[in-house]
């Protein structure tokens, strides 16, 4: 149906749902500010890929203007002077003097670096197994030529939580985000054993995708709420507790606190949103609603209702939507959906009403 496609009573437009990725890698990679982003906002993409690839386009291309990132590596070689210190014993087991050389250990400030291996390998990945227009596969190869230095390596084997960010290279955390979405979405053809990328990333990937987006929303916008993913520790009782090892920790994605009030968010990404009885009843998922309830009923230290607890779920285009608000002894909980499939107005819209909830709490 051409952008848009039909599903279950209402029309999904998925350029926009595509484009509203980008958006969420933005604020979860802390590039709100990169150049380029209205641009790209703007436009208008059939495929996730197209997305991925046009962000490393643009992103890499101004890279390269302002000089890749470089750092000091160690280096060890044979040379005719001494550079560095010298490796005595490699120079003896080498026989190196015999050749009138030495062995030696030094730092090389190069452009080689991890971070660069993983542009130079998720480009080439695109370009071979992406589903990615002539255009944009063409404009992909165009950057290679400023990667000859950078070693390809294999994309299964990239680090992403050695990967470290700072002032110099700071530009890199929204493109090596991309990288990682783009890895993440590696599949294997059954028939011939060769690799492709998945049209969608898995449900894991943007689940956790949106948590950060969340998060990172909030940080953003509402640094004085005092965004953060704090754990709730257990409200037991220490005279008589015993085993307390064996209970689960209780992590949040989002809590939010403004004066004595703290609203828990839970961010929830799943194919159904409902669950549904054998009778035909649409409910919220049990094991969501008792997670959200222990963490607002634990969190609330002084028993005066002061904490909420909200399960947030991701839209899908299911005819029965969360849409809870009680209080549970004395507790507010709720359970609502942000629609991803909006244009970006509607869903800041939608985030910004959430931050009502500590604004409408009765205490």
């Amino acid at each position: 149906m051409g952008r848009q496609a039909e599903g279950r009573g209402r029309m999904i437009d998925r350029s926009i749902a595509i484009s509203n990725v980008y958006v969420m890698l933005a604020y979860a990679c802390r590039a709100i500010r990169s150049e380029g982003r209205d641009r790209i906002e703007a436009e208008r993409f059939d495929h996730l890929h197209d997305l991925l690839a046009e962000i490393l386009v643009r992103g890499v291309g101004t890279q390269v203007k302002r000089g890749l990132h470089r750092d000091y590596l160690d280096r060890r070689d044979e040379l005719a002077t001494v550079r560095g210190r010298i490796n005595t014993s490699r120079t003896v087991a080498t026989r190196s003097t015999t050749r009138g050389r030495l062995v030696c250990e030094f730092d090389e400030y190069e452009a080689d670096t991890p971070h660069n291996r993983a542009l130079k390998s998720v480009i080439v990945l695109l370009i071979r197994h992406g589903d990615v227009d002539a255009q944009r596969k063409a404009a992909l190869r165009r950057l290679l030529p400023y990667l000859d230095a950078v070693t390809l390596v294999a994309p299964t084997s990239i680090r992403w939580d050695a990967l470290t960010y700072h002032r110099s290279n700071a530009t890199y955390r929204l493109l090596l985000g991309v990288c990682e979405l783009v890895v993440r979405g590696l599949l294997p053809t059954e028939d011939s054993g060769s690799t492709q990328l998945a049209s969608w990333v898995s449900d894991e990937q943007m689940s956790r995708l949106y948590e950060r987006f969340l998060r990172e929303y909030y940080v953003f916008h509402h640094p004085e709420l005092s965004p953060a993913a704090p754990g709730v520790p257990w409200d037991y009782d220490d005279t008589t507790a015993h085993g307390v090892e064996q209970l689960p920790a209780m992590r949040t994605d989002v809590t939010l606190r403004s004066g004595q009030r703290s609203l828990i968010i839970d961010a929830k990404y799943y194919a159904q949103t409902m669950q549904v009885s054998p009778w035909g009843k649409s409910t919220v998922h049990s094991a969501n609603i008792y997670q959200v309830l222990a963490y607002a009923k634990n969190a609330d230290i002084r028993r005066d209702g002061s904490v909420s607890g909200l399960l947030l779920y991701a839209r899908t285009d299911a005819p029965v939507q969360p849409d809870l608000d009680v209080v549970i002894q004395g507790n507010r909980i709720g359970a609502r959906t942000l629609d991803l499939n909006q244009p970006w107005e509607i869903i800041r819209a939608q985030l910004e009403d959430v931050v009502t909830w500590l604004e409408d709490s009765p205490h």
